[in-house]
């Protein structure tokens, strides 16, 4: 996480310095970035960077915790929209990703996070499901749902349902992403996966 100064700064050079470290971060991989570009952007001598990350990676990493924290967001405001339908809800998540990564181009900073996946880095783009993330915003989360529309009875249940989606939304992403799939062929392969989800997988006896 960045450090107190960084918080300090004035609001127009935080957003320089974040903006110069998603510029980099879009451009090319964590791996392959260069502090130095990021320097050059942001109009900036070394040392000043050190005031503000420990490394490169601390930079990255705060940027894909700020888009984890706008994806929680955006998840309440479509359980609110729709009714409390967790279904349409991270729909509605993978449309928007999916989308920004069409119309953004190669220079994109969530198709370079999800082109370039570890463990780490998975864990931190799917915080906002998390248990501690659910337990943290208990209200905002469980009190939503529409729980008559779901075949569960238990929030642990409910905690295990939207990990499954989140899964299943996560693997969508990396692999229209990587297969440079259409917008149209994502979408149609995504829903046909949620409606399997939706409806079950076993018969009943």
């Amino acid at each position: 996480m960045p450090k107190p100064t960084f918080y300090n700064l004035n609001e127009e050079k935080r957003r320089i310095l974040v903006e110069a470290a998603k510029k980099e971060f879009s451009r090319v991989s964590l791996y392959e970035a260069s502090i130095s570009n990021i320097l050059k952007s942001a109009g900036i001598p070394r040392g000043s960077f050190y005031q503000y990350f420990d490394d490169k990676e601390d930079a990255f990493f705060f940027l894909l915790n700020e888009h984890a924290q706008e994806r929680h967001e955006q998840f309440l405001m479509n359980l609110k929209r729709y009714e409390g339908d967790i279904f349409l809800s991270v729909t509605e998540i993978f449309h928007h990703t999916l989308k920004r990564s069409h119309t953004e181009g190669k220079n994109n900073f969530i198709k370079n996070v999800l082109l370039n996946m570890n463990y780490k880095i998975e864990k931190a783009f799917s915080k906002f499901l998390s248990k501690e993330e659910l337990s943290k915003r208990y209200d905002e989360v469980y009190h939503l749902v529409d729980w008559k529309s779901l075949n569960i009875s238990s929030e642990n249940e409910l905690y295990h349902v939207l990990q499954i989606l989140s899964a299943v939304t996560f693997h969508n992403l990396v692999h229209s992403i990587s297969n440079e799939l259409s917008f149209e062929d994502a979408v149609s392969k995504y829903k046909f996966e949620i409606e399997l989800l939706k409806t079950g997988l076993s018969k009943k006896c």
